[in-house]
């Protein structure tokens, strides 16, 4: 059988530097597992724009259609900013998410031992958190119609429309239930169902989701706004969020800062299945492309390499490849590596992007 295909977009700023430790991590895959991959490179962003005036190459977009998953780096820079709004780096990303119409967009929020301290909440409250945050990424708030700024009378009204349909909320909710069956077998499904006529279409099509196809899973409901609460007083009664574009947008936010460092923290975005059984997928790290520090060796690399882990598990069915990776950056964390976004207050020296790579090389070495 042919290796599994991934398409890489290193993107802007620090992307090349972080994606070049996950190649690392490919390769090691490769040589000390026998698990070789397809791998293809190309531009997106303001790499993409500055070769070819689009942030997202026609070809480039053919490809990520073809291969089993791609795997992005970032995208962005203030050297774009003047750009026209449909050419700025951010559309290139938007567009793959759009065209590969990738729905479910998991947002993890673990938190590592060895990081506690760094939540600006209690240890006891976020040490050993572990929940993951399925998003609606495609539809809602975000894309319904109508929208825009109008003139009404004398004075100007903006307008966003909150639309979803039984199909887009059904999708969604199977690709939660389906996720939470390989954790702690929860759900908690969240919207305003008391406020909003989509928040009781929603809550009823994913009662109705559960009942028929996951009852084996345990669900309930919570209000969006009692459920950002719930967060920061105590995360850890959630395996699975299941939530809305724009509830999603938030929660996930809040619930990434719980784990005392943003920079640390990898996403999925998830499709339909591909002929392969397959989904579509796109994987890349929550952080920006920090373009203060690209080029400097400053980077922290391991929110991509997560990222690539979290591939692993979800679209390559390497479950245990994907755990063996996240206890290498679990045990290179403990025994104390840091790059400088992850310095505590009693100071030290911060190693590289390549040594915080190579130390994860290591550890992956050990764990054989």
């Amino acid at each position: 059988m042919a290796n599994p295909s991934l398409l890489i977009l290193p993107g802007d700023g620090i992307g090349p530097e972080v994606m070049a430790e996950v190649k690392k991590i490919i390769a090691w895959m490769g040589d000390k597992r026998g698990l070789g991959f397809e791998v293809s490179e190309d531009l997106v962003g303001g790499a993409a724009y500055d070769k070819h005036g689009t942030p997202l190459h026609d070809d480039t977009m053919a490809k990520a259609q073809a291969v089993d998953a791609v795997l992005l780096g970032a995208v962005g820079g203030p050297k774009y900013d003047k750009l026209d709004f449909g050419v700025k780096p951010e559309r290139g990303l938007l567009r793959l998410r759009k065209e590969m119409d990738l729905f479910a967009n998991l947002r993890p929020a673990q938190c590592f031992d060895a990081l506690a301290d760094f939540s600006s909440l209690k240890r006891d409250v976020v040490a050993g958190l572990d929940i993951m945050i399925v998003r609606e990424l495609t539809s809602g708030v975000y894309f319904g119609e109508p929208r825009g700024i109008f003139t009404e009378g004398n004075e100007r009204v903006g307008i966003n429309t909150q639309r979803y349909t039984e199909s887009e909320i059904a999708r969604v909710a199977r690709s939660a239930f389906e996720l939470a069956r390989r954790r702690r077998n929860k759900v908690c499904s969240m919207e305003k169902a008391n406020v909003m006529e989509s928040g009781i279409l929603w809550r009823e099509v994913v009662q109705e989701v559960h009942d028929k196809e996951y009852p084996d899973v345990e669900l309930s409901h919570m209000y969006a706004d009692n459920g950002a609460m719930q967060l920061v007083r105590w995360p850890k009664q959630f395996d699975v969020i299941l939530t809305d574009n724009l509830f999603g947008d938030v929660l996930s936010d809040c619930a990434a800062m719980l784990t005392g460092s943003l920079g640390m923290l990898p996403s999925a975005s998830l499709g339909a299945p591909m002929a392969n059984g397959r989904p579509k997928a796109l994987y890349e790290p929550v952080h920006g492309s920090a373009p203060d520090i690209a080029g400097q060796g400053k980077a922290n690399p391991i929110a991509c390499i997560l990222s690539f882990a979290m591939a692993l598990r979800y679209s390559f069915d390497k479950g245990d490849e994907a755990t063996r990776v996240e206890k290498a950056v679990e045990k290179v964390l403990a025994e104390g590596v840091r790059t400088a976004d992850l310095m505590g207050p009693d100071g030290g020296t911060p190693v590289t992007t390549v040594q915080m790579g190579a130390a994860v090389l290591a550890a992956l070495d050990a764990s054989l």
